[in-house]
Order: C-alpha cells, then sequence, then structure tokens
C-alpha cells in the first residue's frame, strides 16, 4: 500500500505543479509582445547609429570645409600684410595728415587770432569795469541807513 499512495501523491504534486507553473508563467502572448519589443529596440538602435554615423560625416565634412577656409584666411592675411609692409617701405613715412590746402587754411586762422590778441592787448584799460557803478549807494559807507518797508 505504501507504494500506492507515494504514486499517487507523485502524480497529485506533478498535476498541482503543472498547474502553478501554467499560472505563474508568462503566456505564449507575452512572449511575443516581449519578443516584438526586443526586435523593435534592436531596429531603433540599429537606426540610432546610423544617425550617429551621419551626424559624425557631417560634422568631419564641415571641419574639413572650417579648415579650408581658415587656410584661405591665413594667405589672405598674409599677402596683406607683405602688401602693408611693402607700401609702408615704399611710400615717405612723413606723410602729411591733412591736405595742402588745409594746412594753409589752418596757418590763416592761427595768424588772425595772434592778430586779434595782439590788437586787445594794446588798448589802454583807464575804464572801470562794468560791475562798478558810478554813482554809488552809500550802502556800505558804514552809516545807518533807514528802513523802507514799513508793515
Amino acid at each position: 500500500m505504501n507504494i500506492i499512495v507515494g504514486i499517487i501523491i507523485f502524480i497529485v504534486g506533478g498535476i498541482a505543479g503543472f498547474i502553478i507553473n501554467k499560472a505563474l508563467s508568462a503566456s505564449p502572448k507575452e512572449h511575443k509582445k516581449l519578443a516584438e519589443q526586443a526586435s523593435q529596440s534592436e531596429k531603433d538602435l540599429a537606426q540610432y547609429k546610423l544617425d550617429v554615423s551621419k551626424h559624425l560625416d557631417s560634422s568631419t565634412k564641415l571641419l574639413e570645409q572650417m579648415n579650408s577656409t581658415c587656410q584661405t584666411a591665413m594667405k589672405q592675411m598674409a599677402q596683406s600684410t607683405n602688401l602693408l609692409q611693402q607700401a609702408t617701405t615704399t611710400e615717405s613715412i612723413h606723410m602729411p595728415f591733412f591736405s595742402k590746402e588745409t594746412h594753409e587754411q589752418l596757418a590763416d586762422t592761427i595768424n588772425l587770432r595772434h592778430q586779434k590778441k595782439t590788437a586787445i592787448t594794446s588798448e589802454s584799460n583807464t575804464e572801470a569795469p562794468l560791475d562798478y557803478s558810478d554813482n554809488p549807494s552809500g550802502l556800505f559807507d558804514g552809516k545807518k541807513q533807514s528802513v523802507t518797508n514799513v508793515e
């Protein structure tokens, strides 16, 4: 009898384990859904890698273009520097700032100002300044003055 009881317990345990396994394990729908998500993630990763490689390629092209533009600018700066150095060595260093006519006008203006100053200083200053009055009021004579406003 012990053998029969053991076999029955073994069969009941197997059935209970099978039922519990089915209840706790994922269904085939869930497996399919997870597989689709994994394949979608792989596609997204591949697209991301492609986008990154395109971005790096365009960045490389832009940097090459910047480098060539910088090289061109450096050549132009060197040429300009050489031209400027040649221009300063060939031209007269004492080039006037103003034209000849302007220098003449400035000289005339300076001469006119000097003539006016000498004319003013040569006059005699015998008159009193304009802030002095011919008829003093006597206010500061030290005498007592009468009050003119009466309330």
